[in-house]
């Protein structure tokens, strides 16, 4: 089990630990209001999400979150006021971290659909880190393209750039965008965030710090951006199975397009599958959970925890 816990006694940890059951309590009647289509949607691929996931789980995260909005928003409105001024609005950032094939897609588009169903009806964007990776042809040329996801391979400079003007209140800011059908950065693609009230940034990496320079100057992170962060977590063993089965289920479905990337990998036999999967997994991906990843995990306001069934068991929430 990774991580303090908190339920033993005469142990401190920074986070407040809760079983399913109580914090589905938490939910305080909260309706639903999404039908039984909409979630599905919203499901990621080889993927579990019961309407009892969403009632149990996903309410009374959206409950939480609306508070913390509302505070931030009241907080905001206090400093307009003592300062006289009216200034332009600047949008609550949550940012959503965690291994591949662990769900943190999945939790994004949720958190999206029922935050914005709130009866303040609040704008919510969602941004992935994928469009902010370096294109193909510079990964190739770097020598980086089997460290994709590391953070080396990302524009890390464009990234900050585009959280400091949403964060600043900046109008029409625009991220790249990123295809996984290409498995590269889709040239002159772009999607527009316009001062929403809240903003989802969901990647791999992004609750990663670094070491100071040597100069001692400060560094900005993408997470100096974030008002809360939320990691989704499961077993390493666990995460390599969902990895595997998901690509041999992507072979069914989106490598079959003969312009996908990996179109190459449905002329496999099942067996070649299999040791490519793994071999992506455990040279690729694994390495970057372990060396880059987990390592952010405490970094988080909220841990999801998840089982083995693609199910949120364990809920950890930073104390104040």
């Amino acid at each position: 089990m990774r991580g303090d816990t908190g339920g033993e006694p005469g142990r401190v940890s920074p986070y407040r630990t809760f079983t399913r059951e109580t914090w589905a309590g938490l939910r305080a009647d909260t309706p639903l209001p999404l039908e039984p289509a909409e979630i599905e949607r919203l499901r990621g691929l080889n993927e579990r999400l019961p309407v009892s996931e969403m009632v149990e789980i996903y309410l009374p995260l959206s409950r939480l979150l609306n508070l913390y909005v509302h505070a931030i928003q009241d907080l905001f409105a206090a400093t307009q006021d003592f300062l006289g001024i009216s200034d332009r609005k600047v949008p609550f950032v949550i940012g959503i971290g965690g291994s591949v094939a662990v769900g943190k897609s999945t939790t994004a588009r949720v958190l999206q659909a029922l935050l914005a169903r709130w009866p303040n009806s609040p704008q919510v964007d969602l941004v992935t880190t994928d469009g902010f990776l370096h294109p193909n042809a510079v990964l190739e040329e770097r020598g980086l393209m089997r460290r994709k996801g590391f953070p080396e391979s990302y524009d890390r400079g464009a990234l900050l750039r585009f959280l400091s003007q949403v964060k600043s209140g900046k109008s029409a800011v625009q991220a790249p965008v990123y295809s996984h059908l290409s498995y590269d950065i889709i040239p002159g693609g772009a999607v527009t965030v316009d001062r929403p009230d809240i903003l989802i940034v969901e990647g791999l990496n992004v609750l990663q710090t670094g070491d100071a320079p040597p100069d001692g100057k400060t560094v900005p992170f993408v997470s100096d951006f974030f008002d809360f962060a939320i990691y989704v977590d499961a077993e390493t063993e666990v995460i390599e199975r969902w990895y595997v089965e998901r690509f041999m289920q992507l072979r069914q479905t989106a490598f079959m397009d003969p312009e996908a990337y990996f179109h190459r990998h449905t002329k496999l036999t099942e067996e070649q599958a299999l040791a490519t999967a793994l071999d992506l997994w455990r040279g690729i991906n694994q390495v970057n959970l372990e060396a880059n990843i987990l390592p952010t995990r405490q970094r988080a306001d909220l841990i999801l925890v998840k089982d083995p069934d693609h199910l949120v068991e364990r809920i950890e929430l930073r104390r104040l």
